[in-house]
């Protein structure tokens, strides 16, 4: 799901976090009937009967990992029985009172709260046929193992050379990765090709689909985007990577109906007729679907406030042998798309693209 969205982008900055979907979609597909359940099992790439207990296992893993934190809410409207056989993960159970300013405003409380501030507003507007709301809140944060130097052009060197060049049907792409402390590492990605095609580019890249040369096997000389490579003597034979990139803060509100074929939500949305008998008698149909999203890369973190300080000692005397020591240096300018992802599953959490309007 999250790399047919990122086709889809138009080079405007953007995020998008598609676990935050997809449980919820799980939940409707197992609940519906007929072209409805068929399409939503489409988006989620499963069985319409398995996929409730897909997202609930989803749910769980995003839980359990150290920088991720995620909640499920529900709310509905007292006239509204539940069938007992749907039973969403557990998670905030609500009412809806029927006022719609008051409950506007609790349920923006509640993502603002789950989230830490960072979303202010749930994307549904409560109106006075709301009948159901079912949300998501996922948030992720990490410091980096190694921070950058620099507050809006961010700097650093180090022996790590986690960065690649990947042939691709239309063209190469440059990929570097940033490694959190925690359970996350976020993935740089630039080429030459259209923004939909540079983020589907870095999804088959990470899936194995392209093949890649790693840039401690990178020939002399520029090699790929915003890649150089070069040799100099140094103390030490051992290669470095100078990654530079600006600081950026994306922002984005989705309306995922203007998507429909990607999420599943064509036929659901006909509001003529009920659609998800397994919830319950009442006939539903779905009204809005939107998503709010928030990404900040700096020098401490992806999403983190931290504190890092250095302290230099005097070393020994430098060695009288010389070597020939490679040198990498990766260059992000906007525009680039960046891939969040939770190091022990290979799940993507966000996706996104940065402007020139995004970058600090």
């Amino acid at each position: 799901m999250s790399e047919r969205w990122a086709a889809t982008c138009d080079g405007t900055s953007t995020v998008m976090a598609g676990p935050g979907a997809w449980p919820l979609l799980a939940l409707l597909a197992t609940a519906a009937t007929g072209p409805g359940r068929d399409e939503l099992a489409t988006a989620v790439g499963l069985d319409a009967a398995a996929a409730a207990g897909a997202g609930a296992e989803l749910l769980a893993l995003l839980d359990d990992a150290d920088a991720v934190r995620c909640a499920l809410g529900l709310w509905t409207r007292r006239d509204l029985d539940l069938d007992p056989s749907w039973s969403p993960p557990a998670g905030t159970r609500g009412t809806l009172t029927g006022e719609p300013a008051d409950d506007q405003r609790r349920l923006d409380a509640w993502a603002a709260e789950k989230t830490d501030g960072l979303i202010q507003e749930i994307p549904t507007r409560v109106t006075r046929d709301t009948r159901l709301v079912l949300a998501s809140a996922l948030t992720a944060r990490t410091a980096w193992a190694d921070p950058f130097d620099g507050d809006t052009v961010l700097s650093r060197t180090t022996h790590d050379l986690r960065a690649l060049v990947a042939g691709t049907p239309n063209g190469p792409v440059t990929m570097a990765c940033v490694a959190g402390v925690e359970d996350i590492d976020v993935h740089l990605v630039q080429g030459d090709q259209p923004p939909g095609q540079v983020l589907a580019a870095a999804f088959g890249t990470l899936e194995g689909r392209h093949p890649v040369t790693n840039a401690d096997d990178l020939p002399e000389g520029t090699t790929g985007p915003g890649v150089t490579v070069w040799f100099e003597e140094a103390w030490s034979p051992r290669a470095s990577l100078r990654l530079t990139l600006p600081a950026f803060t994306v922002t984005a509100s989705h309306d995922l109906l203007d998507l429909p074929d990607v999420f599943g939500l064509d036929t659901v949305t006909d509001q003529t007729r009920g659609h998800f008998p397994g919830i319950g008698a009442f006939p539903l149909a779905i009204g809005q679907a939107g998503q709010n999203a928030l990404a900040r890369f700096d020098a401490e973190g992806f999403e983190a406030a931290a504190v890092t300080s250095f302290g230099m000692l005097a070393g020994s005397a430098p060695p009288t042998e010389t070597y020939r020591a490679r040198r990498v240096a990766v260059t992000f300018e906007a525009p680039f798309g960046f891939l969040a992802v939770h190091r022990p599953s290979g799940l993507v959490l966000t996706t996104g693209w940065v402007d020139r309007s995004a970058a600090a």
